[in-house]
């Protein structure tokens, strides 16, 4: 929030997404050590810290750290294997790292502000970085799907059990919808953590007028424990429709 020329109160809820140096006040160019970078490092440290060293001794009786990740572990495994089969199982790592990855990211956006620190950034905020996961996603199960079937791949498209006379013009379909899956999976997950982060800065703006501030806090409250559940769903459902496009590289015959 900050002073208008009137003197009135103007916020900028979007101002939250910025991406600033973190170092001076410079453009950003392609080398630029942004609060992305930042933000994007603190949460690769958190995974290991995790998944690595939380988990390294792997005792009989686990520690809080060592059960946190076998629970997320069996979580995501069981995923894999109910949606993709069997055969998907192998791929389990990659899958465990995109979940495991947009699920600290998106716990990390949604700390407070501690004094002189910088301010915390969610990075599955901007549609760059889930644009490169989703497509990541999506070239490696079409190359996955050639490499297996070669152009049998194709009949992914090819709806065998539609009557012949459609089957045409269901494959068009199929054909776009195909290439609409990593725009879809990109920006669901970029915009429902924008949405939800800037609802928060909305009604934190109006805890300055006192006489709202009660309610202001309250819904505060409220939307915030509802994005702590949120962040948690828009991992497992980016996780989740990546175990069904692999399931379909896997088994491509409808």
């Amino acid at each position: 929030m900050a002073e208008s020329k009137d003197g009135g109160l103007v916020f900028k809820p979007m101002d939250q997404f910025l991406v600033k140096p973190l170092f001076g006040d410079g453009p950003v160019g392609m080398l630029t050590i942004t609060n992305v970078t930042l933000w994007m490092f603190l949460t690769v440290v958190v995974v290991v810290l995790l998944l690595v060293v939380g988990a390294r001794g792997r005792n009989l009786v686990p520690t809080r750290m060592q059960s946190v990740a076998e629970l997320l572990y069996g979580f995501v495994y069981k995923m894999v294997e109910d949606v993709a089969g069997k055969d998907g199982v192998k791929y389990f790592p990659y899958i465990m790292t995109l979940f495991i990855f947009i699920l600290v990211a998106n716990f990390l956006g949604l700390l407070p502000k501690f004094g002189p620190l910088p301010s915390a950034f969610t990075v599955t905020s901007h549609i760059a970085v889930t644009a490169v996961m989703a497509m990541m996603v999506f070239l490696g199960v079409t190359i996955l799907g050639f490499v297996k079937h070669g152009a049998g791949f194709l009949s992914l498209f090819w709806i065998s059990s539609a009557p012949l006379a459609i089957r045409p013009i269901l494959a068009v379909i199929e054909v776009i919808s195909y290439f609409v899956r990593p725009v879809s999976h990109s920006i669901r997950l970029a915009g429902n953590m924008m949405a939800g982060h800037a609802v928060i800065k909305v009604f934190a703006a109006f805890a300055a007028v006192y006489w709202i501030a009660p309610l202001s806090i309250a819904a505060i409250t409220a939307v915030y424990a509802l994005e702590v559940l949120v962040s948690f769903i828009q991992a497992y459902v980016f996780a989740i429709l990546t175990c069904v496009y692999l399931k379909d590289a896997l088994h491509p015959h409808h």
